[in-house]
């Protein structure tokens, strides 16, 4: 993909933040990689969204973080998008939100169980949520520590059969195979958290639905031979 195609995707795909109703003011960004060239490109920081265009657009080297386009300074959470890219090969686009659902359950320190069949088509089991950074972890450096937690929490699991997770205390990353994919995973993650939140207001001590459910209909819609929608042409 062409620099200027990757900066009218990645501009669009932080348009559709806006437009979905899941961030406020500036709380939000979304970056997207071509990983031949070495380069990403993200959401410029402090940079109201009716005044986002695809040159204000800033590109960053993937291997060292250095700014190579751009005359504004890059999302202060530049950082934790370079860890997750490095250390998530198959991902090519990132996106960060402080949507409020999702935020409460972070803030909560809770990871979000599997309740219903809804969840289970767009996360193969509980929303993961990573563990505090240390005061160490902060003073050294916060937002790429921020990475390296959700890398953590990721362990060995497929980063694209969980492509949504929660930051203790601060809010989701999502991920996914492009930037468009990675922002309607965050539109998903805070609908999720949104009915996991009425559902335990209604039922306090609500179970996980039966993991056999949840396994069905994961892996009708992501499985090998998955069957949910039409076939490409």
């Amino acid at each position: 993909m062409k620099l200027k195609e990757l900066r009218e995707q990645v501009c669009e795909a932080n348009l559709e933040l806006d437009r979905r109703r899941i961030v406020v003011h500036t709380w939000g960004n979304v970056s997207g990689v071509d990983r031949e060239k070495g380069y990403i490109v993200i959401k410029p920081s402090g940079v109201s969204y009716d005044k986002l265009t695809p040159d204000k657009l800033v590109v960053v080297n993937l291997a060292d973080g250095k700014v190579l386009e751009g005359d504004l300074n890059p999302s202060t959470d530049t950082k934790t998008h370079l860890v997750l890219y490095r250390a998530f090969p198959t991902i090519g686009g990132v996106t960060h939100t402080h949507s409020p659902y999702a935020v409460a359950w972070a803030q909560a320190r809770k990871e979000i169980p599997c309740f219903g069949t809804t969840h289970a088509d767009y996360c193969h089991g509980a929303v993961p949520l990573t563990a505090p950074l240390t005061a160490e972890e902060v003073t050294a450096d916060y937002e790429a520590n921020t990475g390296e937690a959700i890398v953590r929490r990721l362990g060995n699991e497929n980063p694209l059969a969980k492509p949504i997770v929660l930051v203790a205390g601060h809010g989701p990353f999502t991920w996914g195979k492009n930037a468009p994919d990675s922002v309607l995973n965050a539109v998903f993650l805070e609908e999720i958290a949104r009915i996991a939140t009425t559902t335990v207001m209604l039922a306090p001590n609500a179970a996980p639905v039966e993991e056999y459910v949840s396994e069905y209909h994961y892996q009708r819609k992501h499985g090998p031979g998955a069957w949910y929608g039409q076939k490409k042409a």
